[in-house]
Parts: structure tokens; C-alpha cells; sequence
């Protein structure tokens, strides 16, 4: 298959530009001695994630059980599951995920949630691998740093079911901070919440094998922070709009990694010669962010919104493309913009190398 036989409108990777990315990052933590772990809530794709761990990625983490059960069922063996498990339903589904890949380890932030899961891997003859989670400012999930978070590692070790590895601390609010030497102080500023936690386990003799955080925006910043084990970034392997915009470290657009995803779509209607409508819209792309997908080499030519099915273009007369031209746009943001799509075309070129099935894709539960 080439190009010109992708049904439309649907996602494609370069593969080349995912490649140097994956290469790049694997890299980058070697040299800092640190480990990655990256997040494939970005990709919900079993191949995308082989090819991470193949480079020398530990393992990865994923956002939700289901998440992880796809991933298990493929052959992924060290997971770490980013949201708290909680409840009977979830908790048994977990059970499933440890048949497959024992070293799987989850978060917890609540007395009551650290019980349950010890009882029910009790119950089960099973032991859990546990990390606590420490809210860095994101005020999504996590304990309180400090004294909260040490109590409840305590109460990790006292249940023999458990088996306490360390922390986790996600500061995704910092990822996208623009400019690099802002993102840097607030990052850490944030992330030393994680750092004095740690510190305190090691005084009470607490693990902290496992220290956890980072992301795509700070790779290059939470590096620098010793307590810090593994980077869990996950957006470096395709990249977006919205990583683009947030400025690198030498100033300019954030380019460290390549723009390696797009949606391919076509003009499917030219009413006028200033205005073209393509297949691709609301259902095509992300709208969770303030920007529009961006037109890959049609300069002047301007999308905007126009249903679930159209995105509308506009250019000067002479500058919009003709009736059935593909188009490729980059997308605002590559992990919900994923998420729209049940398979990958990988490209080398304009030719189809290989087709891969996003198969956690609606498993957020």
C-alpha cells in the first residue's frame, strides 16, 4: 500500500522521525543515568511500545487497568499502572494483569485504597508491587508530601500482601509551561515536593528503588534532579502542536523531538477559490486545546472547524489545493487525537511499511 490508498481521513507516522525520536530519548536518560519508563497513554499501540523498551526503555506505564490489560495480553511484562486502583471491579481486573506480568506495579494515595488492595492480594495468594503517589502540584491524585506520604508507606509494608517499591510524582502541569528557563524553575520548584519525600522515606528506611515522574516538556530538566529514577514521558515519540509552541531550551520552537504524526485527510469539496473542505474534522482531530491542527507543507492555507466530518480551508485565490488532493495536518494534541483512531499507518516515504492496531484505544477504564 502507498500513501494514495489510505482511506481517509486516518493517522500516519513517519517512521523515520519516530525512530530518531525513540533513539534520541533512549540516549538522553543512558547518559544521565537515569532509567525511562515511558507512558503509552500517548499511543495506547502494543508495537509503538515494544519498540520503546527494544530501544531500552525498563518498561512502561500505563494511565488505567484497561490500559495495562491490553498491553499485558501483548506481551508487555513490566507495567506501572499511573492512577490508582480502586474498587472490587478493578482490583479483579488487576488480578488478570498480574497473571500476565507479575512485576506490574500500581500507585496509591488513601489508607482505605492501601487496605483493600492488600485483602484482596491476600485473598488471591498474590503479592502486589506498590508505589506511593505524591501530589507535585497537578491536584489530580496523590498524598500530601512529606509526613502524609511516609505514613502511608508505612502502612504499605505492614501489609504482607504489598510490596512497597517507592514514589511517584507527576507534575504533567509543569510539561507545558512556554519557556524553558520558566518551565525549569517551576518544575523543579514543584518537583521537590518529591525530593524531600524521598528524603524522609530514606530516614524512616522506606524504598525509594523507584522514584518516578517527568514528562516530554521536562525531559531535560527533571533529569537533573538526582532522587529522580526514571522519566516517564510519553509524548517525545510523535509530538504535537502543543509541544511545539512551548520553546526549547536554546529558545525557538521546542524541537527535540520531531513532529513524527499526522492525520491524513481530503479535499473533498472546493465551493469557491478561497475556500476548500477536507474530510477531516471534531471526529478527525483533538479540540481540548485552543489552536486548530496546522496544514504540513501548504503555506497560507488556514483550517478551522467546520462539523464533526469537515475541517474548512482558506487561502488566497490560487493557493488552496485541488479536488481530491491529500492533505496532512499536525494535530494539537497527539494522545486524545490517537485515541480517535483504531490503527497506525506506519509510513517510510510515501509507502506503507506497516499497519499497527492502537489497540488499548477507549480503554480508559
Amino acid at each position: 500500500m502507498i500513501k494514495t490508498e489510505i482511506p481517509t481521513p486516518a493517522l500516519l507516522l513517519d517512521l523515520d522521525r519516530f525512530e530518531r525520536n525513540i533513539a534520541k530519548m533512549a540516549a538522553h536518560v543512558k547518559a544521565v543515568g537515569k532509567k525511562l519508563r515511558p507512558h503509552s497513554k500517548t499511543h495506547k499501540c502494543p508495537e509503538i511500545a515494544r519498540r520503546q523498551i527494544a530501544a531500552g526503555a525498563v518498561g512502561i506505564c500505563c494511565a488505567k487497568v484497561g490500559e495495562a490489560e491490553v498491553m499485558a495480553a501483548s506481551g508487555i511484562r513490566n507495567i506501572l499502572v499511573t492512577t490508582e486502583v480502586v474498587g472490587p471491579e478493578k482490583i479483579g481486573r488487576l488480578m488478570g494483569v498480574l497473571d500476565r506480568a507479575p512485576e506490574t506495579m500500581v500507585v496509591v494515595d488513601n489508607a482505605e485504597n492501601i487496605r483493600e488492595l492488600g485483602q484482596a492480594m491476600t485473598r488471591a495468594g498474590r503479592v502486589a508491587n506498590v508505589l506511593v503517589d505524591v501530589d507535585v502540584g497537578g491536584r489530580r491524585t496523590g498524598s500530601e508530601p512529606g509526613e502524609p506520604a511516609v505514613h502511608l508507606g508505612r502502612l504499605v509494608t505492614l501489609e504482607t500482601s504489598l510490596n512497597l517499591r517507592g514514589l511517584q510524582g507527576y507534575a504533567g502541569h509543569c510539561a507545558h509551561i512556554e519557556g524553558y528557563a520558566n518551565r525549569r524553575k517551576t518544575s523543579h520548584r514543584w518537583m521537590s515536593r518529591l525530593m524531600k519525600t524521598r528524603e524522609l522515606f530514606e530516614k524512616n528506611d522506606l524504598p525509594t528503588e523507584i522514584v518516578s515522574g517527568g514528562s516530554s516538556g521536562t525531559f531535560n530538566i527533571d533529569c537533573d534532579l538526582s532522587g529522580l529514577t526514571e522519566l516517564q514521558s510519553g509524548s517525545y515519540c510523535v509530538m504535537d502542536l502543543d509541544y511545539r509552541r512551548i520553546g526549547g531550551k536554546g529558545g525557538g520552537d521546542y524541537d527535540d523531538f520531531e513532529m513524527a504524526l499526522t492525520v491524513l485527510t481530503t479535499v473533498v469539496s472546493v465551493p469557491t477559490p478561497t475556500m476548500a473542505m477536507v474530510d477531516g474534522g471534531l471526529k478527525a482531530f483533538s479540540t481540548d486545546k485552543p489552536f486548530v491542527p496546522e496544514a504540513v507543507e501548504w503555506p497560507g492555507v488556514e483550517y478551522s472547524w467546520a462539523g464533526d466530518e469537515h475541517g474548512r480551508l482558506m487561502a488566497q485565490e490560487g493557493r488552496l489545493p485541488a479536488l481530491g488532493q491529500l492533505m496532512e495536518f499536525f494535530p494539537p494534541h497527539c494522545d486524545p487525537t490517537i485515541n480517535l483512531y483504531d490503527r497506525i499507518y506506519a509510513m517510510r516515504g510515501a509507502k506503507v511499511e506497516a499497519i499497527w492496531d492502537i489497540a488499548a484505544r477507549g480503554r480508559g477504564q
